[in-house]
């Protein structure tokens, strides 16, 4: 097993270790396997307390990015980093709305993400100070993955806390657009074939957007709000400089342009609710006019059979081969059928 450096940190990714005690062999569960941007290096280590000591004592800024963490992994964080318990306990709890409080020597952040292939959201929790940021998250995060192949390919040092801290939100809040696009295209389809064959799975689909874009808002909206107070010096994030402010202040464009794009595909998608819902209705009063106008046709051939059926002296003594049948019998029907088409035709009914 090899040893790790103080500036250079190089990845174990083993998947345990097996002690042999005489009688049995004991297998150690895994330590979890985070990403660590350190210095020019982009590596994978399994987490523990022995690597975060030496990295902390590096001196130097790091980033580690921990997914799906566990409680040994947030005991580790406690013993090392020495956190606040407040802020440990929401790092374990997920379902929060965006906020950042401050705790003096770091700030907790929780901000959101989405995963675009997949149509869901991302909840990341962020430790930040000028010395570290370490992010957990149970769900994947593409957008990590992205900005980690940036600092791996361009082989340069971390850059400040702040605009690397920029870099991991902007990533997160920049996902959010593939999502919204595809949503501008799905709209417009979906009213194509509202106009052609209305269905039940359109209407399922229509609500499930629907979801999504609640669950974007309720997402987007606290993130929008927390930035605007960054930018308004409510709340401080540390090493902030000029330059990383006009950065955060991106961010906090884009949020404002997700935000009301959210709010105009809702509009969209209550507006291919009620197309949906008038083609079914128009279509509905289309099937009972025609039945209607087949009830109609049937009701005066019902008179005329019935007249007919009461057995008349003159009708018994008069009808007594076909052709007085099919004149006065059938005839009759026809003619009334042809009047009642006329009649409706006149009327626009058909």
């Amino acid at each position: 097993m090899a040893d790790d450096s103080t500036t250079g940190i190089r990845g174990i990714a083993g998947t345990g270790e097996t002690a042999n005690d005489g009688r049995r062999e004991l297998t150690v569960p895994a330590a979890s396997i985070c990403h660590v941007v350190h210095a020019e290096e982009v590596v994978e280590l399994q987490l523990n307390r022995e690597r975060l000591e030496r990295l902390l004592a590096s001196g130097s800024f790091f980033w580690i990015d921990l997914p799906q963490p566990s409680k040994e992994d947030f005991a580790v964080l406690r013993d090392v980093f020495q956190f606040h318990p407040l802020a440990l306990e929401d790092s374990e709890h997920f379902g929060q709305r965006a906020k950042l409080e401050d705790y003096d020597d770091f700030v907790f952040l929780v901000v959101y993400g989405a995963v675009p292939d997949q149509d869901r959201l991302v909840e990341v929790h962020c430790f930040y100070s000028e010395r570290f940021l370490i992010t957990v998250h149970r769900d994947e995060a593409p957008a990590f993955a992205e900005v980690r192949h940036r600092y791996q390919v361009r082989k340069a040092p971390v850059d400040t806390p702040a605009l690397l801290l920029y870099r991991i939100i902007d990533a997160l809040v920049d996902s959010f657009f593939p999502i919204l696009a595809d949503f501008d295209d799905r709209i417009d389809e979906l009213e194509n074939e509202t106009f052609l064959h209305a269905s039940d799975k359109q209407l399922q689909e229509i609500f499930a957007m629907k979801r999504l874009l609640v669950g974007m808002r309720k997402a987007v909206t606290p993130q929008r709000d927390l930035f605007a107070g960054v930018l308004a010096g409510v709340v401080e994030l540390p090493g902030m400089t000029t330059e990383a402010e006009r950065h955060f202040r991106d961010i906090y464009d884009h949020l404002i342009r997700i935000s009301d794009l959210i709010d105009s595909y809702r509009d969209l998608l209550s507006s291919s609710m009620d197309v949906f819902l008038s083609t079914v209705s128009n279509r509905l009063n289309i099937v009972m006019k025609e039945l209607a106008v087949i009830a109609t046709i049937f009701l005066p051939l019902t008179f005329i059979t019935g007249f007919f059926g009461q057995n008349f002296g003159w009708l018994v003594r008069n009808i007594d081969g076909w052709p007085a049948f099919a004149v006065l019998g059938l005839g009759i029907e026809i003619l009334a059928i042809a009047i009642l088409m006329m009649f409706f035709k006149r009327r626009r009914w058909f």
